[in-house]
């Protein structure tokens, strides 16, 4: 028995392998659009590189709370 279909499956890996493209994208616009203090800009820009997922999920819960008021 299956648990999944291989239409639901295939879907439901499309719709994750989007997801993982476009948070990133999303994060890094965030970030370029805002100001930080001293270098923590660059710093959230390293970690949503090269911790596309986590990284952006981090940036999401604590980096826009560390951003500055214009």
């Amino acid at each position: 028995m299956e648990l999944v279909s291989a239409g639901i499956g295939l879907t439901l890996w499309i719709v994750i392998s989007l997801f993982a493209l476009i948070l990133p994208i999303i994060c890094l616009v965030s970030i370029l659009k805002n100001d930080f203090k001293n270098n923590d800009k660059l710093i959230w820009i390293i970690v949503v590189i090269f911790l596309p997922i986590l990284g952006s999920i981090t940036y999401l819960f604590i980096g826009r709370k560390k951003r500055l008021n214009r």
